[in-house]
């Protein structure tokens, strides 16, 4: 059974169809959220009912917009680990730790959940051509799901995007493009290629799918939480989809009562500091982000200038008690060594500015040391090999005999 009703305006509550192909509500420059008839997923499932389901981001299909299975489009992604960071939480002082890893989902990137459910909408609603500006991660996400539904795929990428990013879209069968610029560049050529080529834009918050597919990042954290969810969640925002898609999860579990008003997490965006708008704007109290004018960060996927949904990132962050912090890459560096070192993890730059920014946070008394800690892990470190390589002092030696090798 699917619970879809309308598709409504975050800013003024206009409804639209969900049965017509749709963007944004361009009255209010706004995003779309699906809405759902939610009294009647409370009547006809219980939370048991979930255990004996295949695990992965399907297995919440009352809360999902795709009517009919025939058109969903999966390589079997969700259901990422969580893993508890004990010896890590020990040397920084966070007794309760834990990490949720997107890097282990199918295209090594927590964007598999939302293009996996853009182009399964996009492909029942009769879409044939999909473009998106990506500064990497997506543009893999969308060429491998476009590919599996037969929908042509282009992206616009900036030329500085990672070379693994580049390589894997093209390969995938993707007409890949590269940009002098930024997002914002990206952006306004894919914009000229919907008035001239009818392109779909699936660009991020621009259509109203891709944030019901990280939805499932919530559903799923509440389930393996067993319905008590962490005391804050620090998540790598540049576009924010991921904030605002575990808040709207949150939201639409505490109305069916599957968990309780005081259960529901602080949201803690995390920026780099060369590019932090939503951060600044949080602290001066503002309702909306300023463009950052010089954006410049290693960790390529939280260097957007402007979030277009900007608005309700800060609405969730608000809402739910949360704060905002930004951290240089120096430490982001650090963090990625670290969580390879002590925990095993090989996190992307993104994943890894969790960790810097849970420790100047409880530096700050802002989250406290025995407290329930959710980091968000948002792709593999492999991706970002050239990064790491350009960024890191690696000295790796060449030797002749074991004499050569010194042990620590």
């Amino acid at each position: 059974m699917n619970f879809l009703q309308h598709l409504e305006c975050t800013e003024c509550g206009k409804k639209f169809s969900s049965e017509k192909v749709q963007t944004i509500c361009e009255d209010c420059d706004a995003p779309l959220f699906a809405r759902y008839d939610l009294k009647r997923i409370e009547d006809s499932i219980d939370k048991e009912d979930l255990r004996s389901r295949y695990p992965a981001m399907w297995r919440y299909r009352e809360f999902l917009p795709i009517l009919e299975d025939e058109n969903i489009v999966s390589l079997g992604e969700g259901f990422t680990p969580i893993h508890e960071l004990d010896r890590l939480g020990r040397d920084i002082g966070i007794k309760n730790l834990f990490m949720k890893d997107g890097g282990v989902l199918p295209t090594g990137t927590f964007k598999s959940r939302g293009l996996a459910m853009g182009v399964s909408k996009a492909k029942e609603l009769g879409i044939k051509k999909i473009a998106m500006p990506s500064a990497g991660n997506a543009a893999g996400a969308l060429a491998t799901y476009g590919s599996r539904a037969g929908i042509d795929v282009y992206v616009i990428m900036p030329k500085s995007a990672p070379e693994a990013c580049i390589i894997e879209s093209y390969m995938l069968g993707a007409d890949v493009f590269l940009v002098e610029g930024l997002l914002p560049e990206c952006g306004k050529i894919v914009e000229e290629g919907k008035r001239k080529y009818d392109w779909f834009s699936i660009s991020t918050t621009k259509e109203p799918y891709r944030v019901e597919g990280k939805k499932t990042m919530g559903l799923e954290l509440a389930e393996q939480f067993s319905w008590e969810l962490p005391d804050a969640i620090l998540y790598p925002t540049g576009g924010g989809t991921g904030l605002i898609g575990m808040w709207k999860a949150f939201t639409e579990l505490r109305e069916i009562g599957w968990i309780e008003e005081e259960d529901l997490p602080r949201m803690i965006p995390v920026q780099a500091e060369g590019c932090s708008p939503i951060v600044e704007a949080f602290h001066q109290e503002k309702r909306e982000s300023t463009k950052c004018k010089d954006p410049e960060t290693i960790a390529d996927g939280i260097q957007v200038p402007k979030a277009f949904a900007d608005r309700l990132i800060l609405e969730a962050v608000h809402k739910s008690s949360g704060t905002a912090v930004s951290v240089n890459d120096e430490n982001i560096l650090k963090s990625s060594k670290e969580l390879g070192r002590t925990e095993g993890v090989f996190a992307c730059p993104e994943g890894a500015a969790t960790l810097a920014g849970a420790k100047k946070l409880l530096e700050r008394g802002s989250i406290e040391p025995d407290e329930n800690i959710l980091l968000y892990n948002t792709g593999t470190g492999l991706k970002y090999i050239n990064t790491y390589t350009e960024n890191l002092d690696i000295d790796i030696p060449v030797i002749d005999s074991v004499e050569e090798i010194t042990v620590r």
